[in-house]
């Protein structure tokens, strides 16, 4: 027998806000009044189809008269999406069908490494009608994963361990606000950021976080990277590389707190469960400002990556021999078949990773999980998309409640793990099985080889998270 959740009634029609909340109370009336549990759909479908005939009775009325005075709906059904894992939260699920019903959402996919995020599902991906959605775009805009091979011997992940420690703590920094005294140097700089008052004012403060990680997820760390076959120029075998995670910091939450804010202005009537999911159109000054701001915060992001692999390389006096990276938390203008027509569509990846035919990625695991560059296959019902990680199993609360170091150490020490730093609310068990997110993608992405990791860094616990 069907459950009637929220997520059924939107199936039925019945609008978000006030009358999704009158249509559960008239179920649990319903219910509660001896009724037949197998006629719910039935019930709650006739009063959607004809709700000023059961304005007057004393069980549907309420119900009734919020369908009445609802806001029309904003898509009679969902935008048709596709799951790549059918065992993920149903929270996250909820998220995914709410923002398939905006009226501008034409098509979307939801990864394997799903979980709650704000507005938009982590793992979520959405394709809009000239719209670009800052929630949908994420908090920590173009949050990436680089990953390079040095020609450093394998030795000295055990030997050398505290040269290697010492090189990840002097060309970094971690937590909030976290920032170098003496700044780096890169040619992101010298773009233009007045293409946004937020870019402009956050110029200087985004210059002294120029090549520094943040906190929450973010990482850097060494390991041993396992290649396949031939990578570009790396041929198959086992190497030391480095992989770091991390994105915008402060000046790219800037930028999406002041461009969230101006969509929720402009849609104040969407119902409280959409407001984060409130857009600018594309062609509006507003979406093509964001649309600047988010495209300068991609280099930016890219370029915190490169000082941190270009330092530590110095650092160590290696040559890099494989150079992958690839962002998410981003918007992308793309062509792709909807419906069977062939369109322009702002396709947004929050917590999901490009994956068009031949195009690379990094896929991470946890910190004593390993991890994976992979191959597009250019997958259409995902909108050439894939997973960003394994995505979490619980959240930051219950995962500080539920371990303790004592017990993450020893099972840390099992899988030769060294720990720099991290916050309990990181450790590998908080996670999804990684093997299970790939086996579930696997119509997604190639394997082309596996990062172990041995030696991690993260922000110190305490830090609140970024993204």
């Amino acid at each position: 027998m069907e459950v009637m959740n929220t997520l059924n009634l939107l199936r039925l029609g019945v609008p978000l806000g006030e009358a999704t909340r009158r249509a559960m109370d008239f179920v649990s009336q319903f219910v509660l009044g001896g009724g037949d549990k197998s006629r719910l759909r039935e019930e709650v479908a006739a009063v959607v189809a004809n709700p000023s005939a059961f304005t007057d009775d004393p069980l549907r009325g309420e119900f009734a008269r919020s369908l009445l005075n609802a806001p029309p709906p904003r898509r009679a059904e969902p935008a048709r999406y596709r799951r790549w894992d059918e065992g993920m939260e149903d929270e996250a699920v909820m998220q995914m069908e709410k923002a398939c019903l905006l009226p501008v959402a034409v098509a979307g996919a939801l990864m394997p490494d799903a979980h709650v995020g704000y507005g938009l599902p982590i793992g979520g991906v959405l394709a809009t009608e000239n719209a670009v959605i800052p929630y949908a775009v994420g908090v920590d805009i173009a949050c990436r994963m680089k990953l390079t091979v040095l020609d450093v011997p394998a030795r000295d992940l055990e030997q050398k361990q505290d040269r290697l420690t010492r090189a990840i703590e002097a060309e970094t920094r971690f937590g909030i606000g976290a920032a170098f005294k003496h700044r780096r140097e890169h040619e992101v700089m010298d773009a233009d950021w007045t293409v946004s008052p937020i870019t402009q004012r956050n110029k200087d403060r985004a210059w002294s976080q120029l090549g520094t990680s943040g906190s929450g997820n973010h990482f850097v760390e060494f390991g041993i990277f396992t290649a396949c076959g031939n990578i570009q120029n790396l041929g198959p075998g086992a190497y030391v590389a480095l992989l770091s995670h991390s994105g915008s910091r402060g000046t790219g939450a800037a930028v999406c707190d002041y461009y969230s804010r101006l969509a929720f202005g402009r849609f104040k009537d969407l119902p409280n469960e959409l407001k984060r999911l409130a857009w600018l159109p594309l062609d509006s000054p507003e979406g093509q400002e964001y649309w600047a701001a988010m495209q300068l915060m991609g280099r930016y992001a890219a370029a915190n990556h490169a000082l941190i692999h270009r330092h530590i390389a110095a650092h160590l006096g290696a040559r890099v021999l494989l150079d992958v990276e690839n962002h998410h938390n981003f918007a992308w203008q793309e062509r792709h078949v909807i419906g069977g027509v062939e369109r322009e569509v702002i396709v947004h990846r929050k917590g999901a990773t490009p994956a068009g035919a031949g195009v690379l990625g990094i896929i991470p695991g946890s910190m004593a999980s390993p991890g994976f560059v992979v191959s597009g296959r250019g997958n259409a019902e995902s909108l050439n998309s894939c997973s960003h990680g394994a995505g979490r199993a619980m959240s930051r609360k219950a995962a500080k409640e539920k371990f303790n170091w004592k017990d993450v150490n020893r099972f840390l020490r099992e899988r030769g793990v060294t720990l720099i730093s991290a916050g309990l609310d990181e450790v590998p068990m908080a996670y999804k099985n990684i093997r299970e997110v790939m086996a579930a993608q696997d119509d997604l992405v190639t394997v082309l080889g596996q990062f172990d990791p041995r030696l991690v860094k993260m922000a110190p616990g305490g830090e609140r998270p970024e993204d």
